[in-house]
Parts: structure tokens; sequence; C-alpha cells
């Protein structure tokens, strides 16, 4: 668990403003907390754009929050079919879901840089309109990626639908941001924090000269769900099985599969099955075996369990990773098959077919990873690797010298216009100049991709 930094030299820093840019999705914002506190130590402020209503949820009190609209995954014109899945659900959720929470954020997201002044905007990959309007406003970002699936190149082998995502984002920019403008707006010019390493991820397809892999972003988030810990059985295995908050509307075969393959494991091990839904049977009984629960602590219970059966999403691969603990992965939809195959490729953890797997195949699987020492202990390999990547220490860090170098570069470029006031032949500096002239001088102009 990563803790704030002590660092003594902290008292001679200069104090910055970052301003991180979220979407309504849990594990979006998670990321942001333990850095948002790291920065906060240092002497900085700090405050969040998005929706008030997740995010102080998910900060506890206190916090800044700048209210920008938007509509909710899963919920509207945002709600995917259980069956979308493959090409058709990443075209569903650009369509319906991240393309209009970019048109409706802009506006707030524009009024909250004017308000709280940042000398740096932290844009989520799938939040563009904080990329668009810093980089129609001019102001230094970063990029927070929650998932590595865009660095791989997933869709080099589907060119079409990648020559439609380009053709998208670059209508959206030209609604809400600067129409001259290069950059992808999933990838800054000058800082992208990766949440993993490449010990799971891989080597970077695409931007790997911007990319920081500082690991997962973990800390303490606020209580709120209790949890009978006495419950757990410090004698047998625990598992724990989650399909994260925006999966379940499509879990209930897998789910119930899942709850047949620990049922028959009764006494050898327990489980605890996250059914925010409640698609299971109501009267699913608890007893010493099996726990379900519409909400647990993760973070806190990733340290007592075993072995994790989930979806595959990001956050909870890497939280679950960081803990050392094996996987059985059934990827659904967006970016979670190219996760789910980084799990298998590391050696920490075993996939199953989410629309096809019975009791019988998850069982075995689960028995792999926990009888197996080799899971495990690629598991705590990966782990290492990611403490060893700094976390949301060297986040902090990498985001404080892009300040600087933000700052130096207005200092030089104020510097240079008076220059050119005065001497008509001097070259003047575009106004719009970020920190990317003055830390990448050799940035492809166009927008590497």
């Amino acid at each position: 668990m990563s803790e704030p930094s002590r660092d003594p030299e902290v008292s001679r820093r200069t104090p910055r403003r970052f301003l991180f840019v979220v979407p309504p999705l849990v594990g979006h914002v998670n990321p942001t907390l333990g850095i948002a506190a790291e920065l906060t130590a240092r002497g900085h402020q700090v405050a969040w754009a998005g929706m008030p209503e997740v995010v102080e949820r998910l900060t506890g009190p206190g916090t800044t929050v700048h209210r920008c609209a938007g509509p909710v995954l899963g919920e509207g014109g945002a709600g995917r079919p259980p069956d979308v899945r493959g090409p058709a659900a990443l075209k569903f959720l650009w369509e319906r879901f991240l393309v209009p929470l970019a048109e409706a954020m802009a506006p707030g997201v524009t009024r909250a840089i004017a308000e709280f002044r940042p000398d740096v905007v932290i844009a989520d990959q799938q939040t563009v309109a904080g990329a668009l309007v810093a980089e129609r406003l001019g102001v230094c970002w970063a990029t927070s990626a929650t998932t590595s699936a865009e660095f791989t190149g997933a869709l080099d082998g589907m060119p079409k639908i990648d020559a439609w995502l380009d053709g998208l984002l670059h209508e959206v920019r030209g609604r809400i941001g600067d129409p001259e403008g290069t950059a992808d707006p999933r990838f800054s010019p000058d800082l992208v924090l990766a949440f993993t390493t490449e010990e799971l991820a891989g080597r970077p397809a695409r931007a790997g000269d911007r990319i920081h892999y500082v690991g997962p972003s973990i800390a303490e988030r606020p209580a709120g769900t209790d949890f009978p810990w006495e419950w757990l059985d410090p004698t047998r295995p625990a598992v724990l099985i989650t399909l994260g908050t925006a999966n379940t509307d499509a879990g209930a075969r897998f789910l119930t599969e899942c709850l047949e393959a620990v049922r028959a494991r009764a006494g050898r091990l327990q489980s605890v099955i996250v059914d925010p839904d409640d698609v299971l049977a109501p009267d699913t009984p608890h007893d010493n075996d099996i726990l379900v629960r519409r909400y647990v602590p993760q973070l806190p219970l990733l340290r007592r369990v075993n072995a994790v059966v989930c979806h595959a999403g990001h956050n909870t691969v890497c939280e679950t990773l960081w803990h050392g603990v094996p996987l059985v992965v059934a990827p659904i939809r967006d970016d979670q098959p190219v996760v789910a195959a980084q799990v298998v490729d590391a050696g920490a953890g075993i996939r199953v077919r989410f629309g096809r797997a019975r009791a019988a195949a998850i069982g075995e699987a689960l028995d792999a990873v926990l009888d197996e020492p080799r899971y495990r202990a690629a598991a705590e390999r990966v782990g290492a690797s990611f403490r060893a990547a700094g976390g949301v220490t060297a986040a902090a860090t990498h985001l404080e010298r892009l300040a600087t170098a933000s700052a130096l570069h207005t200092i030089a470029s104020g510097a240079l216009h008076a220059t050119a006031s005065a001497a008509p032949q001097a070259t003047a500096v575009a106004p719009h100049a970020t920190a990317s002239a003055a830390t990448h001088p050799t940035a492809n102009p166009e927008g590497e991709r």
C-alpha cells in the first residue's frame, strides 16, 4: 500500500495546482485518489472535474469537485445490451457513451479550468473532454491511463475500426476542442501515466516515448462498506468472485455457474461473491462456505484471499496482482480480453470463456490457480514489479516535473514574446504552446499514434 510522501524537500517545492478530469466510472476515479493524496502531502492543490455524485463518494468529504454534466454508463441511452461484445461493444461505448460524455462535460471542464487555474490537467484516457479542452485553452495536460489496452496495438488487426475511431475523435475535436490541434486526446504529447508495468502489459506498441509505467495507484478508500471479517476462516483458502461495478447486468449466468463451482467445493474453501444487482437467486443461502454481498471492501479483502475470479477489468486485475494473488479471468468486452491475455501471458492466471464456461471448467481453473504454485509465483513476480515502479510517489513526481517544465516554458515564451515585440525580426512563440516543446523536442507534430 502506497503512503503519502514524507520527503523533507516538500517544504522547498513550489506549490502547483492539479486538476483531474474523470468520467463517472469508479475504476477510473480510484487511481486518482492515491496520486491526489500524495500531491496534497507535498503541498500542492488538487481538484476534480466530474460528477460529484460519483467522485465525492470515492474521494470522501472535503474535496473540491467541479461539476460536469454527462451520461452514466448503464443508464438511459448508455445502457449496453448484455450481448453486445467485440467491435460492436467498442463502437457502442464510443458512440453512445464516451462521445456524449465528452460533449456534455466540455462546458464544465472549461469552467473548472477557468476557476481553478491548474498548472496541469490530468485527463482520464477515456474522458477526452479533459484533453481537448486543455489543448484548446493552452493548458498543459497529462493522460491518466487506467488500462494498458490502448498501448498494445489492440486495434492493429482491425484497421477499419481504428480509422473509424480516429475519424470520430477528429469530429469531437471540431466541436469542443481546437480544430487545428493535432495531439491524439488519448495520449498526451508530454506525459502518459500507465498504472501497470511492462511485466504485465508488455512493450508498448504506441506512445512508448511518453508512457511512464508507475504501477497501480493503490490508496486507502473512504470506509463505508461493512464486512463480516469474523466470517473468514484462516484455516481455509478464500476466493473472491466479482464482475466489477458495470458488468453484472451481463453476468447472471456466469455468477450462477461460479456459485455452483464453489458450492461443489464446500468445506475446502470459502467464497465471497459480489452481486451488486442481485442477479443471483434472492434466497441464496449464506453459510460457512459462501457469502454473497452487494458490495465488499475490495482492497482489504484482497489481503485475505488466495484467488480471484473476475472479468479481467484492469483495476481489479492490477489490485489483485499487487497483492500477489493469482486469477481466473473471464473477459466480457472492451479492454478486458486484452487484459486477460496479459494475465495469461504473465503466467499469473487462467482464462475461461465468459459466455460458455460451466461450473466444471470454472472449478478446474480455480483448483489450478489455488493448488499449482507457479500461478502464485507469477502473480507475486508481477506484484513485485508494481511496487518497484513507485506507484503514487512516482506518478506525483512525474506530474511535478511536468508542471515545472510547463511553468519554465511559459516564462521562456513570455520572454521571447517580449523580445519579439521589441525586435520584429525575432520568431514569436505560438500562444497555445505547452510543455511539449520544452520536454519533447522530437515529438511528432502530427500527434504520434
